[in-house]
């Protein structure tokens, strides 16, 4: 006999409530198990804890899923008037679709990154944002992942964890070097050591993206990389141009497109685009591939399936691995927009919301991701589920530019590793990731035997 809906929606609700109230007994305990001297320093680090995190949310999908709005600005970097937080997964997808009511609000950052114009991931639905995205996508086509990105990462990955006995910290040695070659070698930025792009794009999406305090010391350093970063693209330009080099890659492309005309296609604007493409390919795809890794080291289970699926070339399954895990911890749980007037989310609802304008909303995507309402079995590591469940790197128009390279090369990067005999985390801190007091992994040690 089949179950009339409305009974399994009503037993679906209750299990949110139980959750709920687990979770108010859970976040303590999490926070009096946390390291930490004092009551406030445990609490700090427990929130950093992706577990404690995922708890919270939890609580607030039970009993508060739309926040009262805060006059309390938790994000001071950009103008805002207060902020509201919002946890449901379909008001979630609500916020980040309304692009005319809930703006991004990257463009001074950007523009002080460029050292002018914006970059269309700062950018409104605009003509410009239409104008710019499709230039770029005529220069980092979709069919280059499987022909060219994911090739040079898979062969690069092997050689680097080939040339490891036995032992590898992750992103200076691993993560951060295939990302980084793709960069030069893919979209041609030439000119600089690979050490400095990457603390260059490190920087820079600190600053933009993470610094939601504004941080003087961080804007310094931030902008003076900025400026050695447009030095090197700008030469690196310019050097194409003169050598009469034709080369089928990202900067060889968008002069081809200069040369016929295209408007956006001088070379600062070639510029403009390729340093937000820098800012957005390194650090991210790094700290996704070693949080990805760190949840799977703490799921024996999902770890073993894992590791077979590399094993026996089941690169789908493997991948379906990949990202399962970095759902439970993504590179950002909070995605946030500011509401452009007054307006209202989840109308119709008991949970509907008034957003007056000026608001800064927190969409939280992680939460999102857990939300019983619209996944199944949330808490359950599951390879069989469908992609529309993941909201890894953002979502709709400012959704991540290189998320199709993204989804290649994370598993490209991981595999060499999980084929390793006996992969586990080096014994004490170094098995854990330590980002050095930032939100990107500096070290994480693993071993094999």
């Amino acid at each position: 006999m089949r179950v009339p809906i409305f009974v399994t929606v009503a037993v679906v609700r209750l299990r949110i409530i139980a959750e709920g109230l687990a979770a108010l007994y859970q976040i303590p305990m999490a926070v009096l198990s946390a390291p930490g001297s004092g009551l406030k320093e445990k609490t700090a680090a427990a929130l950093q804890e992706p577990l404690t995190q995922r708890l919270g949310f939890r609580l607030l999908r039970a009993f508060l899923p739309n926040s009262p709005v805060f006059s309390k600005k938790f994000i001071t970097t950009y103008p805002n008037t207060g902020t509201a937080l919002v946890t449901r997964h379909d008001d979630v997808i609500e916020v980040l679709d309304r692009n005319a009511d809930f703006e991004v609000v990257y463009e001074p950052r950007m523009r002080a990154i460029t050292g002018g114009e914006n970059f269309f991931l700062g950018m409104q639905d605009t003509a410009l944002y239409t104008r710019d995205v499709s230039n770029m996508r005529l220069a980092v086509r979709r069919e280059d992942v499987a022909v060219i990105v994911e090739p040079l990462a898979r062969q690069l990955a092997a050689k680097l964890v080939a040339g490891k006995a036995g032992r590898i910290d992750m992103p200076p040695e691993l993560s951060l070097p295939v990302p980084a070659a793709i960069v030069t070698d893919y979209f041609g930025v030439t000119g600089a050591p690979d050490s400095d792009l990457m603390e260059w794009a490190t920087l820079m999406f600190r600053y933009l993206f993470t610094d939601i305090q504004g941080d003087p010391a961080l804007e310094h350093d931030a902008l003076d990389a900025a400026a050695a970063c447009r030095s090197v693209l700008d030469a690196a330009i310019a050097k194409r141009k003169t050598s009469g080099e034709t080369k089928d890659d990202v900067i060889g492309r968008c002069l081809v497109m200069q040369a016929a005309g295209l408007p956006g296609m001088d070379d600062p604007g070639i510029r403009n685009n390729l340093i937000g493409l820098v800012i957005g390919a390194i650090p991210t795809i790094s700290r996704a591939a070693v949080q990805a890794l760190d949840q799977l080291l703490d799921r024996p289970e999902a770890f073993a399936s894992a590791e077979q699926a590399a094993h026996d070339g089941n690169d789908t399954l493997f991948a379906a691995h990949v990202f399962e895990a970095l759902r439970f911890n993504p590179i950002n749980p909070i995605i946030f927009r500011r509401a452009t007037r007054d307006t209202e989310i989840a109308a119709g609802n008991f949970r509907a919301r008034k957003i007056p304008k000026d608001t800064m909303v927190l969409a939280s995507n992680l939460s999102a991701m857990f939300d019983r309402l619209k996944i199944e079995a949330p808490e359950s590591f599951r390879t069989d589920r469908p992609w529309g469940d993941y909201i890894l790197w953002g979502y709709g128009m400012h959704g991540c530019f290189g998320a199709y390279i993204n989804r290649a090369v994370l598993p490209a990067i991981l595999k060499p590793l999980l084929v390793k005999p006996g992969l586990r985390r080096a014994a004490g801190d170094a098995g854990q990731i330590d980002t050095g007091g930032t939100q990107f992994p500096k070290h994480f040690v693993v071993e094999w035997d």
